[in-house]
């Protein structure tokens, strides 16, 4: 896959918040402060962190920032990489 090339963005849905579409920046923060903020003061079990299965990690190979001004610079704002295929990744 070209990362380069032209891709369809992903369908979006509103985010609800009481069973309602959060229109507004007013609407929106009220959605996220009252979701947020209710675990603020609660007790957090960080043993559950052990129990995440470890990933692998992907090499990446050196590149120059004059390397990554040219990829970038074929980009639009409807494009998106392929993760695999970035700058020689594998």
């Amino acid at each position: 896959m070209n990362w380069i090339n032209r891709h369809k963005l992903p369908a979006t849905k509103a985010i609800k918040h009481n069973d309602f579409p959060c229109l507004s920046p007013e609407s929106l923060w009220n959605a996220l402060h009252s979701t947020f903020n209710t675990a603020l003061y609660h007790q957090v079990d960080l043993n559950i962190l052990s129990e995440i299965d470890s990933k692998p990690t992907s090499q990446w190979f050196p590149f120059s920032r004059e390397e990554f001004k040219q990829a970038i610079s074929k980009c639009n704002n409807s494009s998106t990489q392929d993760p695999t295929n970035f700058l020689g990744v594998i």
